[in-house]
């Protein structure tokens, strides 16, 4: 089994869904969905007992793939996976489904360890282009909120790159990060 080793990039981000968590669980959990919202996946097919084919977008029109088992699974809770050794992509993560205060929906929390192929070089160029994982894990989390509350994405058209992301207003936590 493979995990990212400590140089490797590490992602915690969260949004809160207006749907309960059993069923905010559940559409994650068919990682089949992923690719809905997910806009660098191309497909994740199940294999059975945990274990998944993952088929990603990579810089320059070429795919990674890789495959995943899960290491942890509670329902409506958290379900957590690593990278199996050999793929092209080693990672390790966790997502969480919590109860929102105040009857609100769903916390969903994502915790991600990367490690991109091609190393720090990679890394800093894939956040010039919105490829960077921090980026593409708010993108997917804002495009899933949409999934889940409306039943589709919705893309903006402004873009630095000219590349359509999840549209979204800013957070609260955002502006005060901005502010500071």
């Amino acid at each position: 089994m493979s995990e990212p080793n400590s140089d490797g990039i590490h992602v915690d981000r969260s949004i809160t869904v207006n749907r309960p968590p059993d069923e905010v669980y559940r559409f994650w959990h068919d990682f089949e969905n992923l690719p809905l919202f997910m806009r660098h996946l191309e497909e994740v097919r199940s294999q059975g007992n945990g274990r998944s084919h993952w088929k990603a977008k990579a810089p320059g029109g070429t795919t990674v793939e890789w495959d995943a088992e899960i290491v942890e699974d509670i329902p409506n809770e958290a379900i957590s996976w690593r990278s199996i050794d050999g793929g092209a992509v080693r990672n390790a993560g966790t997502v969480r489904f919590s109860p929102a205060p105040r009857g609100r929906g769903t916390e969903v929390r994502v915790h991600l360890d990367y490690e991109p192929p091609g190393g720090k070089v990679t890394a800093a160029l894939a956040k010039l282009f919105r490829e960077e994982p921090g980026q593409q894990v708010r993108d997917d989390l804002y495009a899933f909120k949409q999934v889940m509350e409306t039943g589709e994405v919705l893309l903006s058209d402004a873009s630095l790159f000219g590349e359509p992301h999840p549209a979204r207003p800013p957070a609260p936590n955002e502006l005060q990060e901005r502010e500071r």
